[in-house]
């Protein structure tokens, strides 16, 4: 708005001009924050009045009905269904996507868990990422709507052999460079060829350093993979044929970051694990904010077991498998 169309009327209790086409500050706060979509900071600043100020406007925009929220059936909906997920799995959150084809389904899924994620991030936090296809899609996609400063992101499990699915590496560092933040890469392969060198390599002084940031993170994004023949794990590599019938053998239902697990959502641990570098499941549960990333028909028994078992603190699927989760 400009202040040449002014009525020369003060807004209120501010000391700002209301223009000439709003009744009064109560409407044109509401313009302000539902057309023109400023934040009620910024709405507070330009009228002159405290951000609470500016919430009770906006609550007597409603109850004059001068607004009117209407919300769909789908969206309520899924509102409801996100709701039952949350009680049923002990969540802090829970995000429910529309159904459409799972073709494109990891990007869907996402662009809506970067959102999730970027509305948590406070100045100071510092981000774990994992890999996979929807923490790399959710990686290309954040953006922050609001200045935060101050933000590390540190890659929570080992390096791979850099295929953009499968790199964590990756994942880190388009991740950080899309939130200005610092990026702070694992330097060590994933797995080792021994339990002896790991112990060696994770000795030296700038790992160890590295290991700190990654047990410090208060924010941790990752997905879940199932076991299945066209599993994004055995396409990794990150387990060989024989390693990976034995964990089958041994129940595994999925894998988080690296680590299998069965049905009850306990590590099925083993020589492959004790090799492995990066956080473990234990770990995992002691981040503040863990974003989880899934879904898909075959990853129903994956996705289960890991919010069964408490890995989850939020979580981002779409309405389909929401709505198998919850029947079972």
């Amino acid at each position: 708005m400009t202040q040449e169309r002014t009525s020369g009327r003060p807004a209120g209790e501010t000391g700002a001009i209301v223009p000439t086409e709003f009744g009064d500050a109560i409407m044109w706060a509401a313009w302000l924050y539902y057309a023109d979509q400023m934040t009620q900071s910024e709405i507070a600043k330009q009228l002159g009045v405290s951000r609470a100020t500016i919430v009770n406007y906006l609550q007597e925009a409603r109850e004059r009905g001068v607004v009117s929220v209407h919300i769909s059936p789908a969206a309520g909906s899924r509102t409801t269904i996100a709701r039952a997920l949350m009680e049923k799995y002990r969540l802090d959150g829970a995000f429910v996507i529309p159904s459409a084809d799972e073709q494109n389904l990891a990007d869907r899924l996402g662009d809506a868990g970067a959102r999730v994620l970027a509305d948590m991030l406070v100045d100071g936090d510092t981000i774990g990422v994992a890999w996979g296809r929807t923490v790399l899609a959710a990686a290309d996609r954040i953006s922050l709507t609001r200045p935060v400063t101050d933000l590390t992101v540190v890659q929570v499990s080992g390096s791979s052999t850099g295929e953009r699915d499968f790199s964590p590496e990756f994942c880190t560092s388009l991740l950080s460079n899309r939130i200005h933040a610092r990026c702070v890469n694992l330097l060590a392969p994933a797995f080792l060829t021994t339990r002896e060198l790991k112990a060696q390599l994770l000795a030296e002084p700038i790992l160890k350093k590295q290991m700190e940031l990654v047990h410090s993170t208060n924010h941790v994004l990752f997905g879940v993979g199932d076991i299945g023949p066209k599993s994004t794990v055995r396409l990794s590599g990150i387990a060989s044929k024989e390693e990976m019938e034995d964990y089958v053998a041994r129940g595994a239902v999925a894998v988080i970051i690296g680590r299998f697990i069965g049905a009850d959502g306990r590590p099925l641990g083993g020589d492959h694990d004790d090799r492995m570098v990066g956080i473990t499941l234990d770990e995992l549960r002691r981040v503040r904010n863990r974003i989880c990333l899934a879904g898909g028909s075959a990853k129903i028994a994956a996705i289960r077991a890991t919010l069964n078992a408490g890995y989850a603190t939020h979580f981002v699927t779409d309405m389909a498998t929401a709505e198998i989760l919850l029947s079972g």
